[in-house]
């Protein structure tokens, strides 16, 4: 979703206007890996945000998420991340912990990967001003084609009023759609989860 995506307000013409980024990491392939890319999917299909906004299904894209990286003044980030706490249990990390956190606790491919893209970032000298990385330890990862789990699933909603209270604080507050969009087909790197899974369970 570029800035002439559906869902959002004309940019402000003023140079000091905070470009954000809303990213979901994660693979919906294995179970509570997926949290990442349900929670800004649901993000979406919810609230429409201000122009200076991007929301961005990350998948498991890695590098490849750098060209939005390097753009962005505030960063979020959706995921599930092992911080050995209670399954479910959210947390929320920020700024300098972030890149530090998601080093020392990796726990899949695509979370090394966004440490990569963290540090690449940084080498051009394009690192984000501020970052939040909204955590949820995940109960299962083994199940292939599974869905999220229950208390995991249940993490959503708290998740998103998380950025919603981050995206009001930097003064870019997301508005509540008047009908919630059915799926998020407009975002950019988006795939069809169901889908993807149902063809995946059949193979």
């Amino acid at each position: 979703m570029n800035s002439a995506a559906k869902g959002k307000a004309p940019v402000s013409s003023i140079e000091t206007t905070k470009r954000i980024l809303v990213l979901g990491v994660g693979n919906v392939l294995w179970a509570d890996e997926g949290f990442g890319v349900r929670a800004v999917d649901e993000f979406y299909c919810r609230y429409s945000v201000p122009g200076n906004v991007t929301v961005v299904d990350g998948g498991t894209r890695g590098l490849y998420l750098l060209s939005y990286i390097e753009e962005t003044d505030c960063l979020i980030v959706f995921d599930a991340i092992e911080y050995s706490l209670k399954p479910g249990q959210l947390r929320l990390l920020r700024n300098e912990e972030v890149p530090r956190f998601t080093g020392a606790k990796k726990m899949s491919l695509h979370q090394t990967g966004l440490q990569d893209v963290l540090s690449a970032a940084d080498l051009l000298g394009r690192f984000p001003r501020e970052m939040a990385l909204i955590g949820c330890q995940p109960l299962n990862l083994e199940d292939w084609c599974g869905p999220l789990t229950s208390p995991v699933r249940a993490q959503i909603g708290p998740a998103i009023d998380l950025a919603c209270q981050l995206l009001k604080q930097w003064g870019s507050e997301a508005q509540l759609r008047r009908v919630p969009l059915r799926n998020s087909g407009n975002l950019p790197a988006d795939v069809d989860h169901a889908t993807s899974e149902r063809k995946a369970r059949r193979g």
